[in-house]
């Protein structure tokens, strides 16, 4: 594919928030991850390692309270977390960038690039994965579980390595997390505004418990420029079984980024 000149990285002196797995100082096009609830940054080393050859940098957002930021408190609410992000990621908006965001990361993904949108620095592309539309009224009340109830839905997402839901310590290290990122997708209420203006891909698998196509396409209503949907074979995390796949559609998709 042909992509827009490669760009240098710029200087950034502090980096909590992303995570740069396969660096590309001349990047052509910077793609900036958000993780499902629960997960971390390093669910994104599969697509780092995937685009890099083709000139797109990954950057994986790290969300405090797990892995190396385990000892940060969780954030409270998708507004306090985007909030938070935005000054590490504005060191980026300089140059070609793209938000990618599964499931609760999509949400985060979709208010970033409003927020962006409103400084007039936004994404060349907005990529949002396995995730009903805002518009669509339903509450999420995942947190609300016992332990043994909030495992047993993780498990039918079919999303983590069922040794992990057999193990009690690393249980007790995840689950807060998990609780967290559940209770804050609950918390989230959606602020009708201006639609966004670029380009929007919206993937979602043909077998999601969660997201039906039909809302899915909602997604849409929200988006004032170009729209694109795809029906992807697979449940909730499609995208570990289609990771190539998936990577495909984005780099065609940035194919003519600038």
């Amino acid at each position: 594919m042909t992509l827009p000149t490669a760009t240098r990285a710029p200087a950034v002196t502090r980096d909590a928030w992303l995570r740069r797995f396969r660096p590309l100082d001349t990047a052509a096009v910077r793609l900036v991850c958000f993780p499902h609830a629960g997960g971390s940054a390093s669910s994104y080393l599969r697509f780092a390692t995937t685009l890099a050859p083709g000139g797109i940098e990954v950057l994986a957002v790290q969300y405090p309270g797990r892995q190396e930021r385990r000892s940060e408190p969780f954030a409270r609410s998708v507004e306090e977390l985007v909030e938070a992000l935005l000054p590490e990621l504005r060191q980026w908006t300089g140059w070609p960038f793209a938000l990618f965001g599964h499931s609760l990361g999509a949400t985060l993904a979709y208010e970033t690039a409003r927020r962006l949108a409103a400084y007039g620095e936004a994404p060349v592309h907005l990529f949002l994965s396995g995730r009903r539309a805002p518009t669509v009224p339903r509450r999420d009340t995942g947190h609300l579980l016992d332990d043994a109830e909030l495992i047993a839905m993780i498990s039918r997402l079919q999303g983590t390595d069922p040794a992990l839901l057999q193990d009690e310590e690393l249980l007790r290290m995840v689950l807060p997390a998990i609780r967290s990122d559940y209770e804050m997708a609950g918390a989230y209420v959606h602020r009708p505004g201006a639609a966004l203006r670029m380009p929007v891909t919206v993937l979602t698998g043909d077998s999601d418990p969660n997201v039906c196509v039909q809302d899915a396409q909602r997604w849409s209503e929200v988006a004032a420029g170009d729209f694109r949907l795809w029906v992807m074979p697979g449940g909730h995390f499609f995208l570990n079984d289609r990771t190539r796949s998936v990577c495909t559609i984005i780099e065609e998709a940035l194919e003519h980024a600038h």
